[in-house]
C-alpha cells in the first residue's frame, strides 16, 4: 500500500448539459480551474450509444485489452471517481459509473464515452497537495495512480 495525505480545497458543483460527453467536459474544466487533484460524485442520466469499459478481455493478458458496452438506451446513473494530473500535467478523469434502466444494470469506466441525457449533476471536491498523480504503466499499458512523495 501505499498513500499520500491531501487537504480540501474548493468545492464545485457542475451541471452537465444534454448530448455532452462527461469525461472531456469536466477534464476542460479542471483545466480552467487549475484543478491538478480532485474526487467527484455524479447523478444523472447517460444517453443511449454511450460507451462503458466494463473489464478486461483476459485478466492475465498484458496490455490490457479492455471490453466494451454500449448503452442501448437512456440509463439512471451514479458515478464516482477522482482526478490527477498525468505526466504533462493534464488533469485526467478516471470515473465509474453504475447505469441501470428497468431490471438491467451496467458498470464501468466512462473513459470510452458516457453521453449526458438532459442532466447531470457533478460535484468536485478538490484535493490540495496531494502528493499523487498519473503515470504510464508499461505492464498493463495504461496510466495508473502514482503516488509522488
Amino acid at each position: 500500500m501505499q498513500y499520500t495525505e491531501a487537504k480540501s480545497g474548493r468545492i464545485f458543483i457542475i451541471r452537465l448539459e444534454h448530448g455532452e460527453v462527461v469525461h472531456e467536459k469536466i477534464e476542460r474544466f479542471a483545466r480552467e480551474k487549475n484543478i491538478a487533484s480532485a474526487a467527484l460524485v455524479a447523478v444523472g442520466g447517460a444517453d443511449a450509444g454511450s460507451k462503458l469499459v466494463v473489464g478486461p478481455k483476459d485478466g492475465g493478458a498484458r496490455p490490457i485489452d479492455p471490453m466494451m458496452h454500449v448503452l442501448s438506451n437512456v440509463h439512471e446513473i451514479a458515478g464516482t471517481g477522482t482526478i490527477f494530473t498525468d505526466e504533462d500535467g493534464a488533469p485526467l478523469l478516471h470515473m465509474h459509473m453504475a447505469c441501470g434502466r428497468d431490471k438491467d444494470a451496467v458498470a464501468g469506466c466512462i473513459r470510452s464515452g458516457v453521453k449526458v441525457w438532459q442532466i447531470m449533476e457533478v460535484i468536485v471536491f478538490e484535493l490540495v497537495d496531494a502528493g499523487a498523480g498519473r503515470a504510464v504503466d508499461p505492464d498493463l499499458g495504461f496510466k495508473l495512480l502514482e503516488i509522488r512523495k
